[in-house]
C-alpha cells in the first residue's frame, strides 16, 4: 500500500516544484470511487497553502453537500462560477477567464473528467486547466481511476457501467505529482452506508450497483497500479542510466475490426504509458479494403479508431500494401520498434490457416531483427 504523506511535507514538496518552472505545475489525487476523500484532501491542501502565505483560489469544487467537505469550504478564496443558460436551465460551470484573469498563484479545480455545456471554450475540463497550466498557473486537481481512456473497457468489465466521462493518458503524464487516496473496500462501504457519500435515498441502489466490494477491490487494484506505475516513470526520467539501453517503441498493428483494433490501442497506450515510451498505430490497407471495397461502416470504425489513437498519443500510420506482414516488419525495422502488438483473430479454420502461415511469415522476421509480438485477446 502507498503511504500517505504528512500534510505539511506534501505541501512543502509541492512548494518546491512551483518554484521550478514557468509552466504550472500539476499535482493530481487519484481515487478508485467516489467519497475516498480527493475533494477533501485538495481542500486540506488548499488550507495548508493560504498558511504558507500562498495565493491560493477555489477554481470549482464539487461537495456533493457532504458536510465534513463543506465545512473545509470555509475561509477559502472562491473564483465565482459562470451561469449559463442551457436548454432552458441555469447551469454553473467553473469561470476558465475569470481564472486565468485573477492568476492565482494555485488553483483548486475538481472533477478533471467533467464535460462543460455546449458553448463552453473547451469541450471538458481537462482541457481547462491545460489552459491554465500553460498560463504559468498551478493547478491541484482530482479524478477517479475509472475515468482514464486507456482503462475504460477494463472499468467498463469490471461494474458493467460504460463510463462516457474521460480523460487521455497524456494528462497524467502531464502531472508534476501523482498522490492516490486509498481506502480499503469495507470503510468506503462503511461510509457510504453512513450517508458521508451521497444522500441516504440513494444508499441502497449505489449498493447494489457499482459500490460493491468485489468491484471496489478491482478499481482499487487499478489505482494503486497507476500510481506505481507514475513512479516508476519518475525513476526511469531522473535518474542518471549508467549503460545506454535500446529505447522501447510499440507499435499497434489495426485492422478494419473495430472491437478488437480498440483493444488493441487501448493495450498498446497502456503498454507505452508504463515503460513512457512513443508508440504507433499502423494500419495496413489492402486491396480488399480499397475505399470503394471496404463498408461504410467499416471505415468509420476505422476513423474512429485512429481518433482514439490520436487522442492516447499515438503516431498514427497509413500504407497501402498487399503485403501485410512484410509491412508491419518493414516499418518495425525502419522505426526501430521494440514490441508490436496485434489482435487475436476470431477466425474459421480456414481462415486460421491462413492467418498461421502470415503470422508464422512474420515472426520469422520479427525473430532476426529481436523485436517482441504480444496477442491482445
Amino acid at each position: 500500500m502507498i503511504k500517505p504523506q504528512s500534510e505539511e511535507n506534501s505541501v512543502q514538496k509541492f512548494l518546491e516544484m512551483v518554484k521550478r518552472s514557468r509552466r504550472g505545475k500539476f499535482k493530481l489525487y487519484i481515487g478508485m470511487s467516489a467519497g475516498v476523500g480527493k475533494t477533501y484532501k485538495m481542500l486540506q491542501d488548499a488550507h495548508a497553502l493560504l498558511r504558507n502565505g500562498i495565493d491560493v483560489q477555489i477554481g470549482y469544487v464539487e461537495t456533493h453537500r457532504r458536510a465534513e467537505t463543506e465545512a473545509l469550504v470555509q475561509g477559502l478564496p472562491v473564483i465565482e462560477r459562470r451561469t449559463i443558460f442551457y436548454k432552458g436551465k441555469e447551469l454553473e460551470e467553473m469561470n476558465l477567464p475569470a481564472i486565468l484573469n485573477r492568476h492565482p498563484e494555485v488553483v483548486i479545480v475538481d472533477e478533471l473528467a467533467h464535460t462543460n455545456v455546449e458553448g463552453s471554450k473547451n469541450a471538458k475540463r481537462w482541457q481547462d486547466v491545460v489552459d491554465i497550466l500553460q498560463a504559468g498557473i498551478n493547478v491541484i486537481s482530482a479524478v477517479n481511476i475509472q475515468h482514464l481512456e486507456s482503462l475504460n473497457e477494463d472499468v467498463e468489465h469490471i461494474t458493467g457501467i460504460a463510463i462516457t466521462e474521460r480523460i487521455p493518458d497524456s494528462i497524467l503524464q502531464m502531472a508534476d505529482e501523482i498522490i492516490n487516496i486509498d481506502l480499503p473496500a469495507d470503510e468506503l462501504i462503511e461510509r457510504l452506508k453512513d450517508g458521508k457519500i451521497y444522500d441516504k435515498s440513494k444508499v441502497q441502489l449505489a449498493m447494489d450497483n457499482f459500490f460493491k466490494a468485489e468491484k471496489i477491490l478491482q478499481l482499487r487494484e487499478l489505482a494503486l497500479k497507476e500510481v506505481a506505475h507514475y513512479v516508476e516513470r519518475k525513476i526511469y526520467n531522473e535518474i542518471p542510466r549508467q549503460v545506454k539501453q535500446r529505447a522501447e517503441l510499440f507499435m499497434a498493428c489495426i485492422s478494419s475490426n473495430a472491437d478488437i483494433s480498440k483493444a488493441v490501442i487501448r493495450k498498446t497506450a497502456r503498454l507505452a504509458s508504463y515503460f513512457h515510451s512513443g508508440w504507433i498505430v499502423l494500419y495496413v490497407q489492402s486491396q480488399a479494403e480499397s475505399g470503394d471495397r471496404i463498408r461504410l461502416d467499416k471505415q468509420r470504425y476505422l476513423i474512429n479508431n485512429m481518433k482514439l489513437a490520436t487522442e492516447l498519443g499515438a503516431e498514427v500510420l497509413r500504407v497501402k500494401s498487399d503485403d501485410v506482414s512484410g509491412t508491419i516488419a518493414r516499418i518495425a525495422e525502419e522505426r526501430d520498434v521494440t514490441t508490436i502488438c496485434l489482435g487475436k483473430p476470431r477466425l474459421s479454420l480456414f481462415q486460421l490457416v491462413k492467418r498461421t502461415a502470415f503470422l508464422n511469415k512474420m515472426l520469422k522476421k520479427l525473430e532476426e531483427k529481436d523485436i517482441d509480438l504480444v496477442i491482445v485477446s
